[in-house]
């Protein structure tokens, strides 16, 4: 079977399985066409059909989530990238009251980071060397951090989940960072993370404006860049 079949194939069960559940109108329907406008704009071929698969995941995942009471009043659509996991909901969600770091978090000089974890570290060429770089959870995640608030961190986006973020409008804008699809979440938002053992959550803090993408098989989050241009801009500079 060739992967185009593949894929016409998990979009079948896909789009079978958000139209088995009962989802209530008109929210959920409005943010999957929202999403589905967006990823289905003219691309290469091979690109597009991957992101049509999101597109129909999205719709898929709305469907599960709005199928109960509780997931009606919270969550409006969930969408997984690059390591994050996306809640968007129809209110603005209440602030992280108290900042946490991530687990086991600790500082490391930089030359010693690429020792220490089991993907490839990069390092923003735009801003110089950051002032400094932790490791936490067992190497789990790098996060570098420079003047003015901005802070990158990177991780293996090919596992489940390590971040999550519960967003309502703005909701995320599609960006192309270095040739691949990202998003930018212009507004604040809660920022929690997603332990190794039982799936535990963290509430982190309350977090800025961000850029996530995947390069290669590397997860990424840019934190603090005053505006999408900008974060994109940086993201390019990964050296």
């Amino acid at each position: 079977m060739s992967s185009d079949e593949r894929f016409d194939d998990i979009e079948a069960e896909l789009r079978a399985l958000a139209g088995s559940l009962d989802v209530p109108a008109p929210p959920p329907e409005q943010v999957a066409a929202a999403v589905r406008t967006r990823l289905e704009a003219p691309r290469p071929v091979k690109r597009r059909r991957r992101w049509r698969i999101v597109a129909v995941a999205v719709v898929a995942l709305v469907a599960v989530t709005a199928a109960t009471p509780q997931g009606r009043q919270a969550v409006t659509a969930i969408l997984r990238y690059a390591g994050i996991e996306l809640r968007l909901g129809g209110d603005t969600p209440a602030p992280v009251p108290t900042p946490a770091p991530l687990p086991g978090e600790r500082e490391v000089p930089l030359d010693e980071v690429a020792g220490q974890v089991a993907f490839p570290v990069r390092t923003l060429a735009a801003l110089g060397e950051p002032e400094r770089v932790t490791v936490a959870d067992g190497g789990r995640v790098v996060s570098m951090f420079w003047p003015d608030g901005i802070r990158l961190d990177q991780f293996d986006g090919r596992m489940d989940p390590f971040f999550f973020k519960r967003l309502g409008p703005p909701f995320p804008d599609e960006v192309e960072v270095d040739g691949v699809t990202g998003f930018w979440l212009p507004g604040s938002h809660p920022l929690g993370y997603i332990t190794r053992e039982g799936g535990g959550e963290v509430p982190l803090r309350q977090a800025g404006p961000t850029l996530i993408w995947q390069s290669g098989d590397v997860g990424h989050r840019l934190e603090g860049a005053p505006s999408m241009a900008r974060a994109a801009e940086l993201a390019g500079s990964l050296r």
